[in-house]
Parts: structure tokens; sequence; C-alpha cells
């Protein structure tokens, strides 16, 4: 019998129950893909408890690599046996097998193992559309990365430093700096003993920097916006500590004619040529060595109620992953 983790109601991470499904045969566009990993995400978290809404019961998960056990009607790129990757949605990738969209899978290189796509494909190809598309930066540009020693974090660090620019990135502890400062973070601030606006300030020389990319939200977000330049932006593209309150759009134009983007990876993904693009430039700096995966947890897919604890908790660094 198959299994997966359902959620009944929106909850806590006690809310992660184990559960027997039935997984059907796949029908036109879709194939039956039986997962070897799935990637944890603070996204997952949000589902969890509701504050991105999803219809109950559901499967949570948006990332995962396997092998294509069959395929539906149609679908001719795709065979049996292949193994494939996938960060998108519907959600469901918390199950030892799934029914997904075949225009959803992208192929895996050979050098790529199935735990590394799992860890990658979401957080890497974040850190592509927001260093290359909504934000794209340059060498000599200047960045803050917030949680720079979190999945996302390390990605975006290494592949950064790759394209000249200076990163300063925040970080909870003494730990997780010289963690970001190995890959690439060449200013970690320790926000919990430093105040990461004037540190900004201090480092940059007065002038601020040319983006801010924040995944923590409501705690770092003024913050976020008093570090930027004259016309930098601020790539808020996540809300860890919360939901940013409302506030006057006049203050973008107060602190410097300022800009202000919330983007979504599913957006940067939305057809078959963006969706190839941004793995294949992801594949193709894994593969130089670029970027590497930082694997630093590992768990159980029944466990998965743990990993989401230790995940809100932030006693995880890089990547974790999920084994069914």
């Amino acid at each position: 019998m198959t299994h997966a983790i359902r959620v009944n109601q929106t909850g806590g991470p006690e809310e992660l129950t184990w559960t027997a499904v039935e997984v059907g045969a796949p029908e036109a566009g879709e194939v039956r893909l039986r997962h070897t990993a799935i990637g944890l995400n603070f996204i997952d978290v949000y589902f969890r408890t509701g504050t991105y809404p999803a219809p109950l019961p559901f499967t949570p998960g948006l990332e995962g690599a396997g092998v294509v056990e069959a395929v539906g009607e149609g679908v001719s790129d795709l065979a049996e046996g292949d193994r494939v990757a996938y960060a998108a949605q519907p959600l469901g990738a918390y199950a030892q097998a799934r029914l997904l969209p075949a225009d959803k899978l992208v192929k895996l290189p050979q050098s790529i193992d199935d735990r590394t796509a799992a860890a990658m494909m979401l957080k890497g190809m974040t850190a592509q559309y927001l260093l290359h598309s909504t934000a794209p930066v340059k060498a000599g540009d200047t960045i803050l990365f917030h949680a720079a020693a979190g999945g996302v974090g390390l990605i975006a660090c290494q592949w950064a430093r790759h394209l000249g620019v200076t990163v300063i990135g925040t970080v909870g502890s003494e730990e997780k700096a010289e963690l970001a400062r190995t890959h690439g973070c060449d200013h970690p601030i320790v926000y919990t003993r430093e105040n990461f606006v004037e540190r900004v300030t201090e480092l940059t020389d007065g002038c601020g920097v040319d983006v801010v990319y924040d995944s923590v939200g409501q705690a770092t977000f003024e913050g976020s916006l008093d570090c930027l330049k004259m016309r930098g932006t601020l790539a808020l593209f996540g809300q860890s500590s919360g939901k940013v309150s409302a506030f006057d759009p006049s203050q973008l134009s107060a602190k410097g004619s300022l800009y202000l983007t919330r983007p979504t990876l599913f957006h940067y993904t939305a057809d078959r040529q963006s969706l190839d693009h941004c793995a294949g430039e992801l594949f193709k700096v894994m593969a130089t060595g670029v970027v590497g995966a930082d694997i630093n947890q590992e768990y159980a897919l029944a466990d998965a109620a743990v990993a989401h604890t230790d995940l809100e908790s932030r006693r995880t660094t890089g990547a974790s992953v999920l084994i069914p």
C-alpha cells in the first residue's frame, strides 16, 4: 500500500499524518511518479498552517525527484524508467508515489543524483530567477540576502559570488555566519547581536545595497527598505516571520524611489520554455561546480512532523530532504 502525509486540518506539525492512499493510473498528459527523495521547504509550513490556503484534506509538498512508473495518453517526451524532478504545483510531494502533469517534470542529467535534485529544484530555481530575472545583478553590485545560511541563501551566495557580486547576509548564529561565509557571503551579520541596518550602512559607507532579497517578511521588511540605495529593489519572496503589515506606498518614494516586488517561482516557470530555461541554468551551474547542495538534514517521510518542527525552530541549515 502506498502512503502519504495528509493534512486533515490546518495547524501545527502534529497535523501531518502518515496515511495509506490510493494512486491510480495516469490520465492523459499525466505520469505516475515514484519518489526517491522529496524536498522540504518553508512554503510547506505556510500550507500546513493555512497561511496559504489549500482545499482540505491535502498532501503537502511542491518538490521531489524520482522515477516514472507509467505515462498517460499523449505523453511522448517521458517514458517509464526516466529519472525526473520537479518544483511545481499542484501540491502532493509528501507521498511515496503520486500523479503529476508531465509538463511539470524535467529529466535529470546523469551527473545529478536524486537526493541532490530533490534538495535543489525549488531552492535552486528560486535563486536563479531572483538573481537573473526579478532583480538581475552583475559584477560590482552589492546585495543583502536574509537567511543567508538557509537553503535558498546558501545557493544564492555561491551563485552571486560567481557573478562577481558582493554579498551581505543575515544569519542567526556564529555557526551559521561561518557556514554562509564559506559559501560566498562576504559579510555575514548575526542579527541576534547586531542591528543589520546599521551594519549594512557601515559596510556600504552609507550608500546602501542595490538589492535586498527577503524571505523573512514582517520582522525584516522595514529594515530591508532602509538598507537600499536610491532606486534600489526589495524582492520579498517569503514571510517566515509572518505577513508584512499594510504600509503607505509613498514610503517607497520617501526612501529613495525604491522598487518593491513579491515574486514567486511558479510565475517564473509558468510555461515550458521558462521552466526549461530556469532548470537548465541551474543544472549548468551545478555541473560546473559553481553551486552545490548542502543536504544537512535527512528525515524519513513518515517523520515529516519532526522535520517541520526543526525547520520552524530554525534548527536546520542548508537543505533538508524527506526519504520515502
